[in-house]
């Protein structure tokens, strides 16, 4: 498996992570550690959670993904494998970025993952209320304490990780080495219009969300009436159902009959495709959706395939 660096940071990544939000969710504990076995036996090693997840499920109250993972990793033997990204910030019983809260919720992290390190610690959100650097100093002791090897940020806007990569500059502070950005084919202008050129004139990682859009890309959702097909992600689709969300559909078609691919690998394709984009982040319940999932990076678009697909997915 061909590995990416991340951004400056000694980390290098497989070009598609798996996203634990699913775990204890979605994926209950025996089939998240056969989705886990089946991603890095397959040679992925990026696997990214977050302290929050999976607090919005009825009976959980956060760290149930992390937990789940931890356990896998004891149980498997694997943890030289893999790369662990987690978060915090938005979970409400560890909120915010101050000092005292990074420091609290990476002891809980830790707890639950099984580990010495972590990886990658991301801020998961933007928290304007603490300076940037007494957040980048907490984040730069962990480095130095070897709780953390890298940090990176999601939901940043461009002006704020600008300042970010400023403050880290000014006063000797480690860096995000890389962002976790909501980015699609359904959803490309915040990314691209401020975020990317900034990430790439930086040499940041870019490990992206949301890649198929909740199940969208897959082609699953082509009606009023398939929406009843996911009582969780139905609703949060129906958004796309109209002309540019079926264009996108119809040109993912053309281009997955022309390399007998499905929708959602050439979805998947395309972000891998993507001059300054690490890895995008696909989610998984079955080991047979996972490895179709996987897939996607055996698949080489050519260029007009991806003009097909930049055209049909244009923002105004």
């Amino acid at each position: 498996m061909p590995l990416r660096p991340l951004g400056r940071s000694p980390l290098a990544i497989a070009p598609l992570a798996f996203g634990g939000n699913v775990f204890g969710w979605s994926a209950d504990e025996k089939r998240s550690f056969e989705l886990l076995d089946a991603f890095v036996d397959a040679g992925f090693n990026l696997i990214d959670t977050a302290d929050v997840y999976s607090a919005w499920v009825p009976g959980n109250r956060g760290g149930e993904s992390e937990a789940i993972i931890g356990r896998w990793l004891r149980a498997s033997g694997k943890r030289d494998r893999v790369l662990i990204a987690t978060k915090v910030a938005k979970w409400a019983e560890q909120p915010g970025l101050s000092p005292v809260n990074i420091q609290q919720a990476v002891e809980g992290s830790l707890k639950r993952l099984q580990v010495d390190c972590i990886d990658l610690y991301q801020a998961h959100e933007d928290d304007a209320s603490i300076p940037l650097a007494e957040t980048l100093g907490a984040f730069g002791r962990l480095i130095e304490q070897g709780k953390v090897r890298a940090i990176g940020a999601s939901n940043y806007s461009a002006d704020r990780f600008a300042d970010a990569l400023k403050v880290s500059a000014e006063h000797g502070l480690p860096r995000y080495e890389s962002l976790q950005p909501e980015y699609n084919l359904l959803r490309r202008a915040g990314y691209e219009r401020e975020l990317e050129p900034l990430v790439r004139r930086e040499q940041v990682g870019v490990i992206s969300y949301y890649a198929l859009a909740s199940g969208f890309l897959t082609g699953k959702y082509r009606s009023e009436a398939d929406l009843a097909k996911s009582r969780a992600r139905g609703a949060g689709v129906r958004k796309y159902l109209d002309a540019r969300g079926l264009g996108i559909l119809d040109a993912l078609d053309r281009v997955a009959a022309s390399h007998r691919a499905t929708p959602a690998q050439v979805a998947l394709a395309w972000l891998i495709a993507r001059p300054g984009l690490t890895a995008p982040i696909a989610s998984a319940t079955s080991v047979a959706q996972l490895r179709e999932l996987l897939d996607a990076v055996k698949l080489a678009l050519a260029p007009d395939e991806i003009a097909l697909l930049d055209q049909a997915s244009a923002e105004a």
